[in-house]
This record gives structure tokens, sequence and C-alpha cells, in this order.
């Protein structure tokens, strides 16, 4: 059997590798490529894993780059040569990675006051999804979040969940305000006659139990709709 080769970082010339430029220097110094070749380590016959890593940022449909990583699954990238079980779980979990490290960061301090950073919390993990997906923020008396929960996932056009449902969640995490997110498939966010209803049913609910529907927002892509802003009759206004 013919013996295969693969090219390991090692074999770069030094002033080409991106693990002793890292140790030296620093990993802000390294592009996104070599970032990404330190991980994979190496590449395959005849492609360096350099080569290999550029290959993999420009995998994804919807986004090239390192924002595309968090969008591949395991066959997705296995599709590509020289990418193998082990690099597929690896770079899945990188992905992964980057998406709660940036969560986390979202969720720490006032920044849950206004309806911008709730859209940037959720809009990588909702913005190319191809059914709604509907998430209640529940929320203390200083707006820190005490917990989120997905309840309700539908079809490309409807996402159906009760007051009831997203009150009896609030329940259990003492909560004192609620803000509804969901996305739209289309990337659009104008809100339909659904979206309108269910936010007036969840807000006059909640007057009644007291919890405060803050805020229903519609998450795109890149962009978002506050529904308190742009129907502030629904809120009581």
């Amino acid at each position: 059997m013919k013996k295969q080769y693969t090219t390991m970082i090692r074999d770069l010339p030094e002033q080409a590798r991106p693990y002793e430029r890292c140790l030296e220097q620093g990993p802000e110094v390294l592009s996104d490529v070599e970032l990404l070749a330190v991980l994979l380590r190496s590449g395959m016959q005849g492609c360096s894993a350099l080569e290999l890593a550029g290959k993999v940022l420009t995998l994804c449909p919807y986004e090239e780059g390192l924002g595309g990583l968090s969008r591949m699954t395991v066959p997705d990238l296995r599709q590509l040569p020289g990418i193998g079980p082990v690099k597929a779980v690896l770079i899945c979990c990188v992905g992964e990675l980057a998406k709660r490290i940036a969560r986390r960061q979202h969720a720490r301090g006032p920044q849950f006051r206004d309806a911008q950073s709730i859209a940037e919390y959720y809009m990588e993990n909702l913005r190319h999804c191809e059914q709604e997906h509907v998430f209640v923020m529940m929320l203390d008396t200083r707006n820190r979040l005490l917990g989120e929960e997905e309840i309700s996932r539908g079809t490309v056009n409807q996402s159906l969940f009760s007051p009831r449902e997203l009150f009896l969640k609030a329940l259990s995490f003492h909560a004192v305000h609620v803000i509804l997110v969901h996305n739209h498939p289309s990337g659009e966010t104008v809100p339909s006659c659904e979206d309108l209803e269910i936010t007036r049913k969840t807000f006059e609910a909640g007057e009644l139990i007291g919890i405060s529907l803050l805020d229903h927002i519609i998450v795109g892509d890149q962009c978002y709709t506050s529904l308190r802003k742009e129907h502030a009759e629904l809120f009581g206004r």
C-alpha cells in the first residue's frame, strides 16, 4: 500500500510556523487561518495545514471566515478532503465554544436594558435557522438574567406557544420581568399579525399576575425589531 503523507505545521519554514509565532508574540499576531491551522495541526497530501484551514473557513455557504464555523456540522465538515471525524468534531467544538463565550460576555452587566444588546445576544444562534424559535428571558428587578428557556419551535412560517406556558417558566425562576425573543427564518423582521396578537395577550396576562413583559424582539439576518419601540400600544402605552 502506498504510504500517504500529510503536511505538518512543523514541516513548514520556521518563519511560517504559527505555533512558534504564537509562543514568541502571542496569539493576537496570528491570522484567522493561522489560528485554525494550529488546532488542525496537519493537512493532507499536497495540502498544508494552513491551506486546509483556509478551505475550512470558506466552506460555510452562509458566512465565510470564523463566523461560519459555528454554522458547520460534523457531516458538513467531513465533505472536505482532509477533514476526518476528529478534526470535524474539534472544529465544531471550537465554534460552540465561541458562541458560548460570546453569550457569556453579553450576559454580564446591564446590557439587557436595551433591545440591541438582546438582539446581539441571540443573533448568531438564530439568524440562519430554518424554523422559528421562541425564547423567554427571565429577569430580576435589576433586569439581570435569571434564566432563559426555549418555549416553542415552529415551522418556517409559524410558531405556537401560550402565555400560560411562558409564565409557568417565569414563575419557576421567580422572575419579575420577561422578554420574548424569536427569529424570522426569512431574515426580515416585520412582525406578523400573529406576532402582534401574542404580544398583546402576553402583556395582558403578565399584568394580571405581576410579571411584566418588557419587550418582544424579532431577530432576522443582521437586523431586529423591538415591538415595544415600534408598537408601544401593545404594552399599555
